[in-house]
């Protein structure tokens, strides 16, 4: 990825590489074969959906199929929650499907959770655990039970990331006091580092016009067909200061999923193999109350290890796949990724071309405020953005030359995040 001359760049993060991440590294020997992405539907117009299990089983499908692969070699599974199962969630689909899984994994990190799921998936191939492993997230939420049974009205609809059960912390000490949801508490850190850097709403803007460029040029982008300015975006409404309407993903249905496997298997497939290269997870705490610095993201631990584990750096990425619930998630993270100086984000994105022919390509098939937020598959949105451009499949919105990738995840408020490097063979 070219840099414009001139511009300071942080090429490595300012921390030691200790022996742990080089013993627990990946050799690269696991990859992504095959994915799938259900076009996004806004939530308020979506069409009835199969019940959850249904649309696993049709995601896994799909996935195997695109990568050229029998169903028969699954033999590892990881998901996230389902609507008909509390419990046992990975017997439940493994049994739907048939698959005698020699892995089986839930993951229960938000937004984080679709990174999350592929290097543990990555990480059980190298062990030789598993040689095919589906990951997918369903996210349709209309199921075709009967109108006289209403879905119950659960925290996670009223108290976005926090909790009001009895015992939970929010419960006590957070939800009495207005503090609970999203918009707020991203409002909030938006406000600070307005208040420690200074605040360029238009550089801000520019984030979500660039990747509505990148979903001008993608299929099934929610915005494909809907340009914007940066006008239009300081014309839509604040939703939570200095937030704008659309900094902000609006609710989609949809869903998917992605397939690894291990080199043997991947030499059999029909795409090129995007190899996980590294990881790296940081998971510090669940609400920003608890965070020793509301501007120093857990991106800076994750992001550090995976490239380290990679034997990568930042300069080396042809694209990068910002998880982007808000702009200033996007904003923080460039900067605690070490793509650019603390605190010089704003200016890094104004000199920067973001868009998939640009000089720092961002979030190529749009991100999720292009593309659409599809509940937990956002994150494997990520994902999938940039598995397409290693495999060389974007089409309009194909990056030239593009082998290497990074991308981040990020759960609830800044507190659960993620990050891959990939590369293609």
């Amino acid at each position: 990825m070219e840099r414009s001359s001139g511009a300071e760049v942080v090429l490595a993060a300012a921390c030691v590489v200790d022996e742990r991440i080089l013993r627990m590294g990946l050799a690269g020997q696991a990859g992504i074969v095959g994915f799938t992405e259900w076009s996004p539907e806004r939530l308020s117009q979506a069409s009835p959906a199969n019940f959850t299990l249904e649309q696993w089983a049709e995601l896994a499908a799909e996935a195997m199929d695109d990568a050229g692969l029998p169903a028969e070699l699954i033999d590892g599974l990881v998901t996230s929650h389902l609507e008909e199962s509390q419990i046992f969630v990975p017997s439940t689909i493994a049994e739907y499907l048939g698959v005698g899984a020699r892995f089986a994994e839930l993951v229960d990190l938000g937004g984080a959770s679709a990174a999350a799921m592929v290097w543990r998936a990555a990480a059980a191939i190298e062990l030789g655990v598993c040689d095919v492993v589906v990951c997918a997230l369903p996210a349709r939420y209309t199921t075709p039970t009967s109108p006289k049974k209403p879905k119950p009205n659960t925290d996670a609809l009223f108290f976005g990331a926090s909790s009001n059960q009895f015992g939970s912390p929010q419960a006590e000490f957070e939800i009495p006091y207005g503090n609970l949801g999203q918009n707020g508490p991203y409002g909030q850190v938006a406000t600070r580092y307005g208040a420690v850097y200074g605040y360029d709403e238009r550089a801000m803007a520019k984030i979500v016009v660039d990747q509505r460029v990148n979903a001008n040029h993608t299929e099934g982008a929610i915005w494909k067909d809907t340009p914007l300015t940066v006008d239009d975006v300081l014309a839509s409404p604040v939703i939570a200061d200095p937030l704008h309407m659309l900094e902000i993903v609006m609710p989609c249905v949809g869903g998917a999923a992605v397939v690894l496997a291990n080199a043997e298997v991947a030499a059999r497939a029909r795409n090129r193999p995007v190899w996980v290269k590294g990881f790296g997870e940081h998971v510090p705490f669940k609400t920003p109350t608890y965070a020793a610095d509301l501007l120093r993201t857990p991106i800076v631990d994750a992001a550090d290890c995976a490239f380290a584990m990679a034997g990568l750096d930042r300069g080396d990425m042809d694209m990068v796949s910002i998880y982007d619930c808000y702009t200033i998630t996007v904003l923080l993270s460039l900067e605690d990724a070490g793509f650019c100086p603390k605190g010089q984000g704003m200016s890094f994105v104004a000199d920067h071309d973001l868009t998939f022919r640009g000089d720092f390509p961002l979030n190529t098939a749009g991100g999720q405020l292009g593309f659409g937020q599809a509940g937990l598959a956002g994150g494997m949105h990520h994902v999938s953005d940039a598995a397409r451009q290693i495999m060389g499949r974007a089409g309009a919105a194909q990056v030239a030359d593009c082998h290497r990738a990074f991308v981040s995840g990020n759960g609830g408020i800044l507190s659960e995040q993620t990050a891959l490097v990939l590369e293609g063979d």
